[in-house]
């Protein structure tokens, strides 16, 4: 398991570069991206899809053809694969199929979002993204109880009406953080309460990749 830059390429480790050149075989999120990649570092090694859409078709296929190499590698679009991202079946998978798994330490959206909010750290509970429709009430609810820092991803089409209902289902004055392009030229991390953040996403067009972070309830 390779995590791969969020943003800026120079974010790359260098265990992860001798890891891709040295694998038998790369299964990637999305080959055209992880090409991009490959291209950039100059790496040139045979690639697969595996993603959300095709992991329970594929998984077992993969699992055995992994058994033929000496070693494989999995990589998501960015950051660190299994993290809102393919990567938990296949892992799980090659448990039971006796397949020593390793995960490389690397670049993750929500912990610099976490670290830099201003928000306390030591302890959170991350959801990852937000039910579309039916159960984010309830899990708004739940984030309202909580004593715990939150943190979950969102997208910039869904990221006021998620403001809103922060503002609606937390109270107007919880303390937010919200930074969007993690590790890209205009990563950007707004903070305040709930009604702070939600007039600044109202007045400047929410784009790229979000991270929310919000205070427990005390």
């Amino acid at each position: 398991m390779v995590p791969t830059p969020i943003g800026n390429l120079e974010d790359i480790t260098l265990r992860a570069i001798r890891v891709l050149r040295e694998c038998d075989q790369i299964f990637a999120e999305d080959t055209r991206e992880t090409r991009k990649l490959l291209v950039h570092l100059g790496i040139d090694k045979p690639m697969s899809s595996f993603h959300l859409n095709n992991e329970h078709a594929v998984v077992a296929k993969t699992v055995a053809h992994i058994q033929n190499l000496n070693s494989a590698v999995l990589v998501s679009d960015a950051g660190t694969p299994a993290i809102s991202d393919p990567g938990y079946l296949l892992v799980r998978e090659c448990i039971k199929a006796g397949i020593e798994v390793e995960c490389l330490p690397g670049p993750t959206a929500f912990v610099p979002a976490l670290v830099v909010s201003g928000i306390p750290c030591e302890e959170f509970h991350y959801i990852g993204f937000l039910p579309h429709k039916k159960g984010r009430e309830t899990r708004f609810k739940s984030i309202a109880e909580s004593d715990v820092t939150t943190v979950l991803y969102e997208s910039p089409h869904r990221m006021v009406k998620t403001l809103e209902q922060a503002v609606k289902f937390l109270g107007p004055d919880r303390k937010l953080s919200v930074s969007r392009e993690i590790s890209k030229k205009f990563e950007e991390t707004v903070r305040g309460t709930a009604s702070e953040v939600l007039a600044h996403f109202l007045e400047n067009e929410p784009r790229g990749e979000f991270v929310m972070v919000i205070s427990g309830k005390h």
